[in-house]
């Protein structure tokens, strides 16, 4: 199935209505899942599951679910995919679909695609153990902020002020928050915070926390990530020194990145969901997170603001773009 096509099956699974469905195949299974904004991890998951040998028409249900950027609408669209029966519900990129979905069932198995930190989140028990109904993935997003700290001022050493773009909606943001700001001010530097919490407030928001900043770190979540070429862009204008999470940014004109591939996690998310329909239990399935991470450079970025990359970064890094 190609992506367009896969594309416009979603599009048309978002406005089906519940009542009439297709019957269940027999032999087949119900996958259900639930997106906060976009489609790309839902495509992932798809393919991977593919693989796996579980296709649509054959002896796969799969019933996707947008709130289309909208958090308030996560707790009533979990609520409709639980009244599908699914045998697996999957919750996409963020926090607040896999809450959402935690509190539609505490019976069917969910299983998260990447969750900061799915313990202070109050998602499982423990990473080993998770407990109850749900597992999944994490990209470690909290523990790294000290590393990408560190890489911004082996980029520029005398940045003094930071802006810290994030959505204060999201739980991931305050625990990150909690690991950057020690990291900072050992360092003498001091966070200046962007609230972001719809697309129309990222530039009055960044505008408003520039003065005096010079550098720039994004705590992502599904809305900022959705909006990756217009921040980049905006760093470029305001010629703040960036450094993101994930390479999506740095492929649009970012100057770096140091984090987890997250088409890996959500490869991984489906084999998961593999896992759970051959018989496995969430409540055993350990909750993972990745033993690697990438660092990708844009030297091209670089260079536009006058920057020369340590050697030693160059090293370092798994992908320079040029």
């Amino acid at each position: 199935m190609s992506r367009r096509e896969f594309i416009t099956l979603l599009c048309g699974a978002a406005t089906w209505p519940l009542v009439g469905r297709a019957q269940q195949l027999p032999n087949s299974y119900r996958v259900a899942y639930l997106a906060l904004i976009g489609d790309e991890d839902a495509v992932i998951v798809t393919q991977r599951l593919g693989e796996l040998r579980y296709t649509e028409g054959n002896n796969l249900i799969f019933d996707f679910r947008s709130a289309e950027g909208k958090p308030a609408r996560l707790s009533k669209l979990a609520a409709d995919l639980v009244d599908t029966k699914p045998h697996v519900l999957v919750a996409g990129f963020g926090t607040l679909t896999a809450k959402a979905a935690q509190g539609a069932t505490a019976t069917i198995p969910i299983v998260f695609t990447a969750v900061g930190d799915p313990i202070g989140a109050g998602l499982v028990n423990s990473l080993n153990r998770p407990g109850a109904n749900i597992t999944g993935l994490t990209p470690a997003g909290v523990e790294l902020g000290g590393k990408r700290l560190q890489l911004l001022s082996d980029l520029a050493p005398g940045i003094k002020v930071i802006a810290v773009l994030l959505n204060p909606d999201t739980p991931f943001s305050t625990l990150a928050l909690q690991e950057l700001r020690p990291g900072a001010e050992a360092r003498g530097q001091r966070l200046e915070l962007c609230e972001v919490r719809t697309a129309d407030q990222l530039s009055t928001s960044v505008a408003a926390a520039r003065a005096g900043a010079t550098g720039l770190m994004v705590l992502e979540d599904p809305l900022l990530l959705s909006l990756h070429e217009q921040i980049v862009e905006l760093a470029a204008k305001l010629l703040l020194v960036a450094v993101y999470q994930t390479k999506e940014f740095v492929v649009a004109g970012g100057l770096l990145s140091y984090g987890t591939d997250r088409r890996q996690l959500y490869r991984r998310a489906a084999e998961f969901v593999d896992k759970i329909l051959k018989g496995e239990k969430p409540a055993d399935i350990p909750v993972e997170r990745p033993t690697r991470f990438e660092l990708v450079i844009n030297l091209k970025t670089a260079k536009r603001l006058g920057i020369a990359v340590p050697p030693t970064l160059f090293l370092l890094a798994d992908e320079v773009i040029e």
